[in-house]
């Protein structure tokens, strides 16, 4: 009897530990999915992991906007990743792309440009150059987007192209930090300002979401903070062609 009873705690407290090694831990799992794109290694795993976890789970989960931004940064940029590497033809027709729902996440099926324009720009209208907000929002995007529009999200986004920012593993305890260090990393490598005419030549995607960046006075004024063009100068504006090359791969 003695031992039948050990045998029963001892069952009991073995379920108990594999319960407590496969909770789940979603941001953990999109650090992880990015981290195995990028040393060639398997994704399904950690796909179908991402796939069956429950929606009320990825809700506790995902509750203040550094935990939001860091898993749909990781997600997005991991399963644009995985996606072209397995069709690098995909990209020659990219608004369908983009528009493709493969991106399987606690029971639901969604799109890089839902990740991008629905949860990380909090429903922004994809062509209104940040100015508009998207008439129809889906119950899902409205319960995972951030609450609070950050526009240095868009020096973090991957999509595959060469005038892309760099791949980083985003961490939700140090995102502002890594956000900071994106905006300026991207702004130095990508932006001439001209002292003589007084021009500034900037990347498309500041053109493409101004509204995000607060319009023209906000640009400059992001300019001026990052020490890119003086502070007395209100400079003219020249917009970079958007390089659409495939370059897969591009981390840090």
């Amino acid at each position: 009897m003695k031992v039948a009873f050990f045998y029963l705690l001892f069952f009991i407290a073995y379920i108990k530990v594999g319960v407590a090694q496969d909770k789940a831990d979603c941001i953990k799992w999109s650090q992880e999915l990015l981290y195995a794109v990028r040393t060639d290694e398997p994704t399904d795993s950690l796909e179908k992991k991402l796939e069956l976890v429950s929606i009320e789970e990825l809700t506790t989960q995902l509750k203040t906007d550094a935990e939001r931004k860091a898993f749909w940064l990781n997600i997005y940029n991991a399963f644009t990743q995985i996606s072209l590497i397995q069709n690098p033809d995909g990209y020659k027709k990219r608004n369908k792309f983009f528009g493709n729902k493969f991106i399987h996440i606690a029971g639901h099926i969604i799109s890089l440009d839902l990740v991008e324009h629905g949860i990380l720009r909090r429903s922004k209208a994809k062509y209104s150059l940040g100015h508009f907000n998207k008439l129809f929002k889906s119950k899902f995007e409205k319960q995972f987007r951030v609450d609070r529009l950050d526009y240095r999200i868009h020096f973090a986004l991957n999509c595959g192209a060469k005038s892309c920012p760099p791949i980083a593993f985003y961490k939700p305890e140090q995102i502002d930090k890594q956000l900071d260090i994106a905006t300026k990393a991207y702004l130095k490598n990508e932006t001439l300002f001209n002292g003589k005419d007084l021009t500034v030549e900037l990347p498309a995607i500041l053109n493409w979401f101004s509204g995000d960046f607060g319009g023209k006075k906000g640009i400059i004024r992001l300019l001026h903070q990052q020490g890119i063009v003086p502070e007395n100068v209100k400079p003219g504006i020249q917009w970079k062609k958007y390089d659409w090359t495939l370059m897969l791969k591009a981390f840090e």
